[in-house]
């Protein structure tokens, strides 16, 4: 498993196949998603097939579900059906509004073997970027929280991008003060704009956010060099660590730079990110 995960790849469930390729595209978490690449006639078929597949409790990396709206019996069925099966390891939670629907599925969903399945929620509405930070500290079992910027764009009124800068720093602001990792950024939605793609996750890397979630294996790649270190980056870490190996306390490096634990806290995620696939 991959240490900080990059990509986090959308496949929809009732598409196996589809599924199947999404395990060795790259991807360093695959999402099965239920919810919206998945039409109603659909949902039946694929639980069941996303059922089968996390029967067996080895992949080439981790699987993740997205459930449908926890309030909705489909919700309902997804975890009866999925929350025990050994090869689940996260079920990421769509539409959440309150603390309270952490808290209570938290607590009512049946643990595998393992424990109970980690949860990451999304905020897609208003009221959840507002309650941001309650969501992201309602349990120990939440690991992330991430956005769905469609839904968002939709209740907002939102039409150009700038709009939604200040939710995105309001739900990473959540997360790291609750202790949870930076969140990846939302999906891009146009799969030939590879350009565009790697304008915004420049954007958001300046943002606060690491990774970014993808919905076709062609989108991975820009992804990826976008939040990896650049050579500059990764040199600048490497005199950092150096420095502060000889003396640990603040200090200016010869071209002028001053450092710091936070400076050193820094270039040690930088030389993390380089070695994480190790």
């Amino acid at each position: 498993m991959t240490r900080f995960p990059l990509t986090w790849l959308y496949a929809p469930g009732d598409r196996p196949h589809v599924v199947a390729k999404a395990l060795t595209s790259g991807a360093d978490i695959v999402i099965v998603d239920l919810e919206d690449a998945v039409a109603p006639d659909r949902k039946d078929y694929a639980r069941a097939a996303t059922a089968d597949l996390l029967g067996e409790p080895e992949h080439p990396v981790p699987v993740h579900v997205r459930v449908n709206a926890l309030d909705t019996q489909a919700a309902a069925k997804d975890l009866e059906a999925l929350a025990t099966r050994p090869g689940l390891s996260g079920i990421r939670l769509p539409k959440v509004r309150s603390a309270d629907q952490i808290v209570r599925l938290a607590e009512t969903t049946p643990p595998s073997a393992g424990g109970a399945p980690p949860l990451h929620a999304l905020l897609e509405s208003a009221l959840g970027i507002e309650r941001a930070y309650a969501i992201a500290s309602a349990h120990p079992s939440l690991r992330g929280i991430a956005l769905g910027e469609a839904d968002l764009r939709a209740d907002l009124g939102i039409r150009g991008d700038a709009g939604l800068d200040w939710s995105r720093s309001r739900v990473i602001v959540a997360a790291r003060a609750a202790g949870l990792p930076p969140p990846p950024q939302t999906v891009h939605p146009d799969i030939r704009d590879l350009d565009g793609l790697a304008a915004t996750c420049a954007h958001g890397r300046t943002l606060g956010f690491l990774g970014r979630a993808a919905i076709h294996p062609r989108q991975l790649p820009v992804i990826e060099r976008a939040y990896l270190p650049t050579q500059e980056e990764l040199e600048q870490a490497e005199t950092i660590i150096k420095a502060a190996a000889t003396n640990q306390g603040a200090q200016a490096l010869p071209d002028g730079s001053f450092i710091d634990a936070a400076v050193v806290a820094t270039a040690q995620r930088t030389l993390s990110l380089i070695r994480r696939r190790a």
